[in-house]
């Protein structure tokens, strides 16, 4: 796989800082069951990289003692980490807010049987990967037969309550789609798209759900390896930065969110783990989860590391996060923002069950 760390450094990308800390998003490993075409980590099933139990137990406690929001568990396939369900419970018993990046076929895994369950019961809110509602290009894009077993993860959970108009909105069952451009170009405008979507799924497959969120394929790992090979890489960067939008840096994901890897080392987001561009926290050279939680030697109440003010690490890469609509892992920063750049829609394909 081609590197494209040495393509992303030099950069003329805007200085942007911190802010408070909101989101903490915790990989809990690489192993997946799939190996998707545009998956930024490079997950699959010959991974073994995974979270143990002592840096699970270190998110727990910067979970208490910095008021975190939201836990945001994401992989790979989060669910497949041992210790998965019990961070689960104990950070909703805390009144954590948690999302779950399901990629849907994990729900039909063998000794998964009962994890659509489980979230239902603990009220996570699921964030699920659905590149598109046609059965080829999802196929195409993640692996032969993972529409259909897409589908019966939705189902599934939609017979749980998840995605129902008349649940109570304060307390129901949020399920949200993630939809991914094949190739390299930006998504459509995220609205629009999502009441295709809307349409698409419950006419064929009965399938309701509550938002889409369109993200722009990032220029790393294997994606930004495909397009190194193809020869694309620096058309689509060019692509990125041409369509460049300032009024998206304001909202931009890393600016109140901390990405946690499997070994616990912080880093500004998702990307910038993918790319071992390590957060500086305080002029720490690894920072790293404990180092959230430690506390000054002269006071038992005063935490020694505070994120907010420091200068997010950038690179060429963080103009996918600011290209067109915006991307970020909540989907398009500015959903209503004009379709002035060039896209290429996925459209359902005739027969589409």
């Amino acid at each position: 796989m081609h590197a494209t760390l040495a393509l992303l450094t030099a950069t003329d990308f805007p200085p942007i800082r911190r802010r408070s800390l909101e989101t903490l998003q915790v990989n809990l490993g690489y192993k997946c069951n799939q190996s998707c075409l545009h998956c930024h980590v490079a997950a699959s099933p010959q991974r073994t990289e995974m979270m143990d139990g002592d840096t699970v137990a270190l998110v727990l406690e910067v979970l208490r003692t910095r008021g975190v929001s939201t836990l945001d568990l994401t992989g790979g396939a989060p669910e497949m980490n041992v210790h998965f369900r019990e961070l689960v419970r104990q950070a909703r018993a805390a009144g954590v807010r948690v999302i779950d990046r399901c990629n849907l076929t994990i729900l039909s895994e063998p000794g998964q049987e009962d994890l659509a369950a489980f979230l239902a019961e603990q009220g996570v809110e699921i964030t699920a990967s659905l590149p598109c509602y046609s059965p080829a290009n999802v196929d195409r894009q993640r692996g032969d037969g993972v529409f259909d077993r897409s589908i019966a993860g939705l189902r599934q959970l939609g017979a749980l309550g998840y995605g129902d108009p008349a649940r109570d909105p304060k307390n129901g069952l949020v399920l949200n789609l993630v939809y991914n451009p094949q190739g390299a170009v930006l998504p459509p405008p995220q609205g629009p798209l999502e009441t295709d979507y809307k349409r698409e799924l419950l006419l064929h497959f009965g399938i309701r759900f509550d938002h889409l969120f369109a993200l722009t394929n990032m220029p790393i790992q294997r994606f930004g390896s495909t397009l190194v090979s193809k020869g694309t890489f620096g058309s689509y960067m060019k692509l990125l930065r041409d369509s460049y939008r300032a009024e998206n840096l304001d909202t931009v994901m890393c600016r109140s969110l901390l990405s946690v890897d499997w070994q616990g080392f912080l880093y500004d987001c998702d990307f910038n783990q993918m790319l071992g561009l390590r957060a500086g926290l305080a002029g720490l050279s690894r920072p790293h989860v404990r180092d959230l939680v430690a506390r000054q030697p002269s006071s038992c109440d005063l935490l020694l590391h505070d994120p907010a003010g420091a200068r997010i690490r950038t690179a060429d890469h963080c103009y996918g996060c600011t290209a067109g609509q915006g991307s970020s892992c909540g989907g398009a920063l500015e959903p209503s923002a004009p379709a002035d750049v060039p896209v290429v829609p996925n459209r359902v394909m005739a027969g589409a069950r």
